[in-house]
């Protein structure tokens, strides 16, 4: 019995051994997010990106117009995550908010598992585990049930293909196309990886012998338009292209939004000091990098620090783009082969235990977005009013939206439009009173719902035909009087 035992151990052992680093990664992240599912809920447009999601899925058609909103409703409007949005709406129908938090968690899981395998063919599997381990660190803030989080895998993938091409000397391989057209059906942020092609195109012909530069040049030309061209294979088309520009001409309004905040060093935080880091380790190891990849950093780092939402993109970028240089300057040794797998039934276990851990997690834990983003009890009270128009603050559009309410404004700013959206920001803050009473007046409002620190609740309280008719740590309901 002793020895059955110890076979059965030993061979315990065994399998335990045949699983790899970044596949230890993948999971652990898996279990850490999973565990703190409800985090991963903490955005009120998670409501509204299922929403449309299952509009999708009830009308088999793609939304062209606005249907959600009484300010914008018929405006045109392109869902351009409209593939995310599936994803998402189908896993909630599956599993309720369980469905939606392990789709984000193990599409965040496989993106940093992807990252230590690449790391791991050129330096030791301690170094990349570790710089995936602070990436994730650093991208933390932005792991949300959204689209962006589905894409992160995809984007690792395309900006690799097109790295791996670069070192070769040689332009990427047509089979790389359907990764861009994948990501353009699951996020507008494609445009990215368009701009990458450029970026490593210029890195192939830095490091080409002259005679071979002209060939190069067509041949990446060729793969560029033909990813371009993979950017319209959406319902959409060309359209898509054409909706991802609108959110970069939001101008102003993009300071109001955090995401799209730039990075704020006003307390030390993980960001200032990876940077710190990077630069001390640079300036002090001497690490050369050529004119194309020192550009590349600089354009990571300009977009981190231009918009916090650019955080994980530099994170997880600059790893690879310094990998080959630092690599051969200090001659690091890989810690698997470039064709390093997993065998199968090492695979099949391992997705067995956890979609088994899955089930007995979600069976013990009710996952929900938080109720500073789900104001029910304000709403259950606004629908006994039965109003026909209702300003609500943006952190509840989402939620007015799962809730069949239109609404006066929610998350999708490139809808609504710069100066839209910054009135209805003055008008909130009280920055203009008599904006906000016109809002009142040329919308014909008649409930407000706000968070309990949006100025303009106070005023509701104190002006005619006006009363309160809610109020909750979380949301505060004014109705109109009769006249």
């Amino acid at each position: 019995m002793n020895t059955s035992i110890a076979a059965a151990s030993s061979e315990k052992s065994s399998i335990l051994g045949q699983v790899p680093a970044w596949l230890w990664v993948g999971i652990g992240v898996y279990l850490l997010l999973l565990s703190n599912g409800g985090g991963l809920l903490n955005d009120s447009d998670t409501y509204w990106q299922i929403a449309v999601g299952q509009w999708i899925l009830d009308h088999h058609a793609m939304p062209r117009d606005d249907i959600y909103s009484f300010t914008r409703a018929g405006e045109p409007w392109t869902s351009s995550s409209w593939l995310s949005q599936v994803l998402y709406a189908t896993s909630y129908n599956l599993a309720g908010w369980t469905g939606p938090v392990v789709l984000a968690a193990t599409c965040i899981a496989a993106t940093f598992a992807l990252l230590v395998h690449i790391l791991g063919r050129r330096i030791p599997a301690t170094y990349a585990v570790a710089i995936a381990m602070a990436a994730m660190v650093l991208s933390m803030g932005h792991f949300l049930a959204r689209p962006h989080v589905l894409v992160l895998p995809v984007m690792l993938a395309w900006a690799h293909g097109l790295l791996t091409a670069s070192e070769r000397g040689e332009a990427p391989s047509p089979w790389l196309l359907p990764v861009i057209a994948l990501w353009a059906n699951l996020h507008g942020g494609f445009v990215f990886g368009l701009v990458l092609v450029g970026a490593f195109a210029f890195d192939a012909l830095w490091n080409a012998d002259r005679a071979q530069q002209k060939s190069l040049v067509l041949r990446w030309a060729a793969f560029g338009i033909g990813a371009l061209v993979a950017c319209c294979v959406t319902p959409y088309g060309w359209g898509s292209i054409l909706a991802a520009r609108k959110i970069l001409g939001l101008g102003e309004l993009l300071h109001l939004i955090y995401e799209w905040m730039p990075a704020d060093f006003s307390k030390f935080g993980a960001f200032e000091m990876t940077i710190l880091t990077l630069i001390g380790a640079a300036l002090y190891r001497g690490v050369k990098l050529t004119p194309p990849r020192i550009a590349l950093v600089l354009g990571l780092l300009h977009m981190a620090l231009a918009h916090v939402r650019n955080v994980e993109i530099f994170a997880l970028l600059l790893p690879i783009v310094v990998l080959a240089p630092v690599t051969a300057q200090f001659a690091l040794r890989p810690a698997w082969p470039a064709r390093s797998g997993v065998p199968m039934p090492v695979m099949a276990a391992v997705m067995v235990l956890l979609g088994g851990g899955t089930w007995l997690l979600a069976a013990k834990t009710t996952f929900a977005p938080p109720q500073n983003q789900s104001p029910s009890a304000a709403v259950d009270a606004l629908k006994a009013h039965n109003p026909k128009r209702v300003l609500n603050d943006l952190p509840f559009g989402g939620y007015l939206i799962w809730r069949q309410i239109p609404v006066f404004v929610d998350g999708r700013a490139e809808l609504y439009g710069e100066a839209f959206d910054m009135a209805f920001y003055r008008a909130m803050q009280l920055k203009d009173v008599n904006q906000f009473l016109d809002t009142l007046k040329k919308w014909d409002i008649d409930a407000v719902l706000l968070t309990p620190r949006t100025p303009a609740v106070g005023l509701l309280d104190h002006i005619g035909g006006w009363r309160r008719a809610y109020a909750d740590e979380n949301a505060v309901l004014h109705v109109r009087t009769a006249n």
